[in-house]
C-alpha cells in the first residue's frame, strides 16, 4: 500500500492522526496533515483505510497495487 496526501485539500479535522499516528500527524502551525509513512506495513493497512474513509475532505489516497 502507498498513500499520498493533497495537504491543500486538508482541513486539519485530525482523524487520521488519531486513528493512524505512526502514518500520519499533523503540522504545529497550521494542523495540516504530515505523512509520516508513505509505505505502511501490512498491519496498519485497515486502519489506513478507515482514516481515508473518515477524512471529510478526500485529501488521503491509496494505492493498493502491490
Amino acid at each position: 500500500m502507498n498513500v499520498t496526501v493533497d495537504t491543500g485539500r486538508c482541513c486539519g479535522a485530525g482523524q487520521c492522526v488519531l486513528l493512524v499516528p505512526d502514518v500520519f500527524d499533523q503540522g504545529d502551525d497550521d494542523g495540516i496533515v504530515v505523512l509520516l509513512d508513505p509505505a505502511p506495513a501490512e498491519p496498519l493497512h485497515a486502519a489506513v483505510r478507515e482514516a481515508a474513509g473518515v477524512c471529510p475532505t478526500g485529501a488521503i489516497s491509496l494505492d493498493e497495487r502491490p
